[in-house]
């Protein structure tokens, strides 16, 4: 299920080459430029993605989830996570939010990159709970997700720390099939690059799907 990072693209190397660089670094310099807290004598770095909180060693990157009630915690088992926040931390830099939000095509090179956006993260948001607006809910009220006025149904979900993802349905009837819009609060333009934001809508819908089964 995870949305495959290339392996011959310069952004999207292989997951070993950005675990090599993150051992080689200043753990202080990576918390100054992200804004990742860093406990010096532990040798831990705290993450919040999606409702939990995670305790990520230095230099090892070993990954261990905070106890909560979420119950599903990709950071630890999914590699697409793992690879996104590795490389946040090798080579990104924390933004402000001014409050607005980007459709994927406003990302630059979204408009490169959305026909495979569309179909891993929009099409599969809107076939997945188009006809599920109340599973939907409860998935988003699980994770602490704010309720918003757009659609159908819309959720505004804290991906990390001032990184906010918006997703919206429209019901679908006898007439017109469901639909969906995910939208990225604007640093995430500056944060990260067009075809992390569709790594980051693979790991949310992927989180849905795994939390769906987990409530019923």
């Amino acid at each position: 299920m995870n949305f495959e990072y290339a392996k011959d693209s310069k952004e999207q190397r292989p997951y070993e080459h950005y675990l090599n660089a993150y051992r080689e670094m200043d753990p202080k310099e990576i918390s100054g430029r992200t804004g990742i807290p860093y406990d010096e004598e532990k040798g831990l770095f705290t993450v919040k993605l999606m409702g939990s909180t995670y305790q990520v060693s230095f230099p090892d990157y070993e990954i261990h989830h905070v106890e909560d009630s979420i119950g599903v915690y990709p950071l630890e088992d999914a590699m697409n996570a793992k690879i996104l926040i590795v490389r946040f931390l090798t080579e990104r830099s924390a933004a402000p939010a001014s409050g607005k939000f980007l459709t994927y095509h406003d990302v630059p090179w979204g408009e490169v990159y959305f026909r495979q956006f569309q179909g891993r993260c929009l099409f599969r948001l809107a076939f997945g709970y188009g006809n599920k607006l109340s599973v939907f809910r409860k998935i988003m009220e699980h994770l602490g997700a704010e309720k918003c006025a757009e659609g159908d149904c819309s959720y505004k979900l804290e991906f990390m720390d001032n990184l906010h993802v918006k997703f919206i349905l429209w019901e679908g009837d006898d007439e017109f099939q469901p639909s969906a819009q995910i939208l990225f609060s604007d640093n995430f333009a500056v944060t990260f690059a067009a075809e992390d934001l569709a790594v980051v809508g693979d790991i949310s819908i992927n989180m849905m799907k795994a939390l769906e089964k987990k409530l019923s």
